[in-house]
């Protein structure tokens, strides 16, 4: 006989999840209904994945009975900083209750004790049986149960928590965690603590004397400090919080183990319950699962969906569930900057911070000297909670001369020490536009102050919510300023309005309060508004995978990366820019000598008419400024047709921008903080979902120049490190063949050919160097859409050359053909494309009457899948890197880089073999289980002293 498993769901903590996850929303009888429609597909959800894996034998759902215990009575202040529960939310209780009678679950609460006391009396009795218990929370109190055959279950994070993650959160083993809680204290629960001893000394203090009671034998023994002063005078009020802390596994188990078998759920009291409430999508979902499975289905409906094939939520990985809002989005007042507070006393802090927890969404922004998150120092933060609802927290704020006094603001370690609970609260949802920026100068501002960070989480960003909703729509960028006009109508104020502009402009430090607290407040309650828009936006326009599963996820990694930097080697770079201004010296004697005469090689104008009048080239056209274009296709063109000098131009551009943007501006960039050089990663520049980034521009390093292989050299490791290159092969090739089911190429990528050379063979009909160069040219360049001209233009034949061998490839691979043609015709008829994890890359123009606007469109519009699913695949590879390289032990090795298909890691020398092992695994197998790629993705890894010689 299997062994019982007994899952505990703590509901308590999923009402408030809930509840916080979606707009208020009613039911069909004009109650307030968001956490119950909110708690009833999160329970779906559960149901659904337990199934899948190895799920229980037993199953309860525990709640709080009332928001008193015994423990009031042990401390008359227990939990006596929580606000009173919304009111909105006070009436959905009962109906919380009824959702989970609904799925003929049972539902356990007990008058004077608290959910957790009873999951732990249901442990202590199911581990007497010798049964397996999983606890279903993150909260942190029931960790302390955590032992062999006890393990937690985080289904936020989809996350298995063992007695190693307490030594990894706390220091300590699960058996101690209660002696460290009542040391630290806990601010949520109004626990006292001993003031001034955080997690890291309680779990120091605990490591060393055993446990309180030793800590506090030990203190007579302690050397005189601030610390054993406080043991000293606080030690009543440990003892107290030990008390507080402490589950009680006596409480009388209200149902039998045996009672909590989890059998078949019938469907028709679920079908009943979401009638009643008006929950038309999740009854037409249930209805479909139980339509699909037939009589079978007529039980469990997580085994009705099994056997269907259908999911039972929108989000089958880990994340809150987002549904579709059964009503509009109530009408919100007007922003007022008059309602808007700045914080400048303790008192005022912890009420916004108890309003923030209470409402379970905070809106954050953080206001600096500097635009570099790595350099800029901490001004200020700001929070909303709601509708003309915010506050500005000043921390770093100057007079405005040398003469004026600074204002009186709170200490930045203090704010910074009351706010890391909140921001860290899994409870609490935290909403920033480009939240990566916040996460760093917050983490770092913390360091600085002496706390241990801080890691802000849960969260949502809008900057990605309007990527993944409207990128490449034109209608405008994403952001907040943009995004304000756009979705709320709003302008906001403009920093050039509280700091000038020019020479006159001041640093946000030096700004006076008041603007200040308009400016920074706006910015928070504005955030807030655009993810209350934009949110339930996702499920409605089939996005939630995409934002979920591929961007959202990406943003904890990218922060590390920005905050990482990389090492340059400043000499080599000096002397490196010294070469390349001799190399510029001589390309501009040449490009003189073949024009007749000196001119400026920079100057558009003059380099028009020295090609078009002087030399008389062919094709030369004008535009509105009366001068000729010498764009980067004309000059192309002009070589191909036999201009030298055309060419040696494009080498002096590429030259030249190589010496300004790199080995000249590098040296600039590196960071006075940190030694290194420390890239912005954008993750909503480019409308296919790629990365971009900027100061400096790592995307535009050319591969295949010597001149490119110069700069990479320039980035290096730390002494007994290396620099570790990963890079997809031929990544957008492998995911054409497999989205035009092109079977030749499929199969040479399965037998592990040169597919450049297959392509070759299948076109010129033999191999060889010449054959295997055109193939690779072609191979690239249909799937970017290319015209004859441009092929021509590239292979350096005629047009009508160029449209042959054009022809013979869609012949030789017609897969390739109905792909690019159904990608039009579907882009054509929805205006656009969709990678194959939901995607959507917007084409306005691809309908246009003007010509050259629609074909470019339609050359955008063929590649964007296949370019945009190889994004997505990267994306969801550096989201799981950092996890699986901690798993493996190599918490060392550090992602540095993303560029294009390729990750560049930092890591010492010794870990090489193992770190190359968990990249490729991780980087191989990111699709799934969400797209199941029939083509092998292949990841060649290198390493070296330098990223060039990583290659």
């Amino acid at each position: 006989m299997s062994q019982n498993h007994l899952y505990l769901v703590d509901g308590s903590g999923y009402i408030f999840r809930a509840y916080h996850q979606l707009p208020p929303l009613t039911n069909r009888h004009g109650q307030p209904a968001g956490a119950v429609y909110g708690y009833t597909a999160m329970l779906w959800k559960l149901a659904n994945d337990l199934h899948k894996a190895d799920g229980p034998t037993h199953l309860a759902v525990i709640f709080d009975k009332s928001s008193k215990t015994f423990r009031n009575d042990l401390y008359d202040q227990y939990k006596a900083n929580r606000p009173p529960a919304p009111e909105d939310l006070i009436p959905q209780f009962p109906l919380i209750r009824e959702a989970t009678r609904a799925f003929s679950l049972p539902c356990i609460e007990e008058e004077g004790y608290e959910a957790d006391d009873i999951i732990s009396s249901y442990t202590r009795a199911a581990l007497a049986q010798g049964w397996q218990v999983t606890i279903v929370s993150s909260d942190k109190d029931l960790a302390q149960l955590i032992q062999p055959g006890v393990d937690m279950l985080d289904t936020m994070k989809n996350e298995r928590r063992a007695d190693d993650y307490v030594m990894q959160k706390f220091g300590v083993t699960p058996d101690k965690l209660g002696d460290v809680l009542a040391l630290m204290g806990d601010s949520v629960d109004n626990v006292p603590g001993v003031p001034g001893i955080g997690p890291k000394t309680a779990a120091k203090l605990i490591t060393e004397y055993g446990d309180l009671d030793g800590v506090f034998a030990a203190v007579p023994t302690m050397k005189p400090s601030k610390m054993r002063d406080k043991l000293v005078e606080h030690e009543g009020m440990a003892r107290l919080s030990r008390q507080l802390v402490e589950l009680h596994a006596q409480v009388p188990l209200p149902d039998p183990l045996d009672d909590l078998v989890l059998g078949q759920i019938p469907p028709e009291p679920l079908r009943a319950f979401l009638t009643d409430q008006g929950f038309n999508a999740l009854l037409a979902r249930l209805n479909s699962v139980s339509s699909d499975a037939g009589p079978a289905g007529s039980g469990n409906p997580a085994a009705a969906s099994s056997s269907a094939g259908t999911a039972l939520v929108p989000v089958p990985e880990p994340g809150l569930p987002v549904m579709v809002p059964e009503a509009g989005l109530p009408a919100l007042p007007s922003i007022d900057h008059a309602q808007y507070e700045t914080v400048a006393d303790e008192a005022a802090l912890d009420r916004w911070i108890a309003e923030a927890r209470a409402e379970g969404l905070v809106g954050i922004d953080t206001e600096t000297d500097a635009l570099d998150s790595v350099g800029g120092r901490l001004v200020g933060v700001s929070l909303s909670t709601g509708p003309c609802k915010a506050c500005y927290i000043p921390l770093g704020h100057i007079g405005s001369d040398m003469f004026s006094e600074r204002p009186h603001q709170l200490d930045a370690a203090l704010v910074l020490g009351r706010l890391k609970p909140l921001l860290e609260d899994e409870g609490v949802l935290k909403v920033g536009h480009n939240l990566k920026y916040d996460m760093n100068v917050l983490d770092r501002a913390a360091r600085q102050a002496g706390l241990d960070g801080i890691d802000i989480r849960p969260f949502d960003d809008t900057i990605l919510l309007s990527f993944a909703l409207e990128a490449g729509k034109g209608l405008g960028g994403h952001g907040m300023d943009e995004a304000a006009k756009l979705h709320l109508s709003h302008q906001c104020i403009a920093f050039k309005e509280v700091a000038g502009t020019g020479k006159k402009q001041i640093s946000f430090a030096e700004v006076p309060l008041d603007k200040a607290t308009a400016y920074a407040a706006e910015d928070a309650e504005v955030t807030l508004r655009l993810w209350h828009v934009l949110k339930p936006r996702l499920f409605r326009d089939r996005v939630t995978r995409v934002y979920e599963l591929v961007d959202r996820p990406l943003v904890k990694a990218i922060t590390g990366m920005e905050r990482e930097g990389v090492k340059v080697d400043r000499d080599y770079l000096s002397r490196l820019s010294g070469e390349f201004a001799q190399g510029l010296e001589a390309l501009e004697k040449e490009i003189h000598g073949l024009a007749g005469q000196s001119f400026v090689i920079a100057s558009p104008k003059q380099l028009g008419e020295i090609l078009f009048d002087k030399l008389g080239l062919k094709g030369g056209k004008k535009g509105k400024t009366g001068a000729y274009s010498t764009d980067v296709t004309v000059l192309e063109r002009l070589k191909a047709e036999g201009a030298p000098i055309a060419g040696k131009v494009l080498d002096w551009r590429q030259l030249s921008k190589l010496k300004s943007t790199y080995t000249d501006a590098l040296q600039a960039q590196i960071s006075p903080v940190t030694g290194r050089v420390h890239t912005s990663y954008s993750l909503s520049g480019a409308q296919t979902g790629r990365l971009s980034s900027t100061d400096p521009n790592l995307q535009n390093i050319p591969i295949r120049t010597e001149a490119g292989r110069q700069i990479r050299d320039a980035f290096i490791a730390e002494p007994g490190h290396v620099l570790l290159s990963a890079d997809y092969s031929q990544i957008e090739l492998r995911l054409a063949a497999h989205m035009a089911n092109v079977p030749a190429l499929k199969d040479a990528f399965a037998r592990g050919e040169d597919i450049h050379a297959a392509t070759a063979q299948e076109l010129f009909g033999e191999v060889n160097r010449d054959t295997r160069a055109r193939a690779k040219t072609i191979n690239f360049s249909i799937l970017y859409g290319i015209s004859r001209w441009g092929l021509a233009a590239r292979l350096e034949i005629a047009p009508d050359e160029a449209q042959d061998m054009i022809a013979r490839y869609f012949d030789r691979f017609p897969g390739i053909g109905v792909y690019i043609n159904e990608t039009l015709e579907k882009a054509r008829a929805q205006g656009f494309t969709e990678t194959l994890f939901g995607r959507r890359t917007w084409f306005p123009r691809i309908n246009a009457k003007l010509q050259h606007e629609r074909q470019g469109a339609e050359r955008a519009a063929i590649n964007a899948p296949i370019q945009g699913t190889s994004a997505d695949i990267i994306k969801r590879a550096m989201a799981r890197m950092v996890p699986a390289l901690a798993r493996a032990g190599l918490p060392q090795v550090k992602m540095l880089l993303q560029v294009h298909d390729e990750l560049v890691f930092e890591l010492p020398e010794d870990q090489v073999d193992a770190a190359s092992a968990v990249i490729r695994e991780v980087m191989e197998n990111a699709a799934a289980p969400l797209v199941d790629i029939s083509v092998p993705l292949v990841v060649e890894v290198g390493s070296g002293k330098s990223w060039g010689a990583a290659h």
